[in-house]
């Protein structure tokens, strides 16, 4: 796919389809020492190209790519002392790694939330091969509030689209650039 926007090293080249038997995997943050492990005894669901600010993306990723797991599959296994919650006000308490600052999983404690008892993964953070391919891109629009240019969106979607993913909003694609646009300009992020 030369000369392609370079959404995320993961689905760049397209989609991996996984196994249907697999079972799991270990994630490790990006440390050459003592990296933190964490072991995954589930496929992982509703995988996702995702645009939010919050999840954690590869140096140059536009997006993250980011999958759901049952919370009680979920275990450190290796130097968990190194975790740290990035935002404890956030939605998503996101454990990262405070050395290279990798998130290793993200986790809601509200009760009260429909997501509750599902933990947020990054299956690139595996070696093991069989996680279940990315299926759609979440938050297309909130790319800008990151530093993309407004004007970049349509090729983003036309690139997620070639690649197999249904980019989606909660409005119009471009009713939500304009709102991402305001956010960014508010915010500094993107120059008037």
């Amino acid at each position: 796919m030369a000369g392609t926007i370079k959404l995320h090293p993961s689905i760049d080249n397209g989609l991996v389809a996984g196994s249907k038997d697999f079972q799991g995997g270990t994630l490790s943050c990006k440390c050459a020492k003592d990296p933190v492990t964490v072991r995954v005894d589930s496929q992982c669901l509703h995988n996702h190209a995702c645009g939010c600010t919050k999840c954690w993306k590869p140096e140059g990723a536009i997006f993250s790519v980011v999958a759901v797991v049952p919370r009680d599959k979920v275990s450190v296994t290796a130097n968990g002392d190194k975790l740290k919650i990035v935002d404890d006000k956030a939605t998503i308490q996101r454990h990262a790694c405070r050395d290279c600052g990798v998130h290793l999983f993200g986790r809601i404690e509200d009760q009260g939330h429909a997501f509750h008892g599902l933990d947020f993964i990054h299956v690139e953070l595996s070696k093991d091969k069989g996680w279940a391919a990315p299926e759609f891109a979440a938050f297309v629009s909130s790319v800008i509030e990151g530093g993309t240019k407004p004007d970049a969106m349509d090729g983003i979607r036309a690139q997620l689209k070639k690649i197999g993913l249904e980019p989606y909003d909660c409005l119009s694609p471009a009713l939500m650039d304009a709102l991402a646009t305001h956010a960014a300009k508010k915010s500094g992020v993107l120059q008037a």
